[in-house]
């Protein structure tokens, strides 16, 4: 594979730590990193991506598509050659377990009230 089909990608964690940097091929799709990001999150973190699908990368202020390749991703303007692209990682749980969760909340509590006549 030519070198300059190989691309250094760094992922930003919404604490502002790092995982990578990872090299990629220009032909590796924006879903691959995301099984990566998943299969290497850090230990410890409160935020725990459970799937690929949970996860948003954004790159140079834009959310990017799974089907997408890094090749395509990268902006040909302003990026230095040689250097290290930096991706932020967003995690978003999916709907249903969010609406899992709230269901769950949201029962009605029983409230009792105990009046006392003297």
């Amino acid at each position: 594979m030519p070198e300059e089909d190989l691309v250094d990608i760094k992922f930003r964690l919404y604490d502002g730590s790092d995982i990578g940097p990872f090299r990629y091929s220009s032909a590796a799709t924006v879903d691959v990193l995301k099984q990566r990001i998943v299969s290497d999150w850090p230990k410890g973190k409160t935020v725990i991506p459970k799937a690929a699908n949970e996860l948003k990368l954004i790159n140079s202020g834009k959310i990017l598509e799974n089907n997408k390749t890094v090749g395509q991703c990268k902006v040909p303007f302003g990026e230095i050659g040689g250097g290290v692209i930096v991706m932020h990682v967003v995690v978003q749980p999916s709907l249903s377990k969010a609406k899992a969760e709230k269901k769950i909340d949201d029962t009605p509590k029983k409230v009792a009230c105990s009046c006392s006549i003297l």
